[in-house]
């Protein structure tokens, strides 16, 4: 699979994660990308994503910044 491929599979699985009503509450980077905890949070359901691609890290970002 491409870069390009990856990067639509992880920013499809943040915006079906954030269109559910997650919230962004930890992101922890590493040298492999970075590992970003969602909460839902009337349900306290916790989900966590492995991002790898520079670009998606790039996309979970402006989440935070709103």
């Amino acid at each position: 699979m491409s870069d390009y491929q990856y990067f639509l599979s992880e920013k499809t699985q943040i915006d079906e994660l954030i269109g559910k009503g997650f919230v962004i509450t930890h992101v922890t980077e590493n040298l492999s990308g970075a590992i970003v905890d969602f909460v839902l949070p009337d349900k306290a359901e916790k989900q966590q994503l492995h991002i790898t691609t520079a670009d998606a890290r790039k996309y979970f970002s402006r989440y935070l910044l709103a």
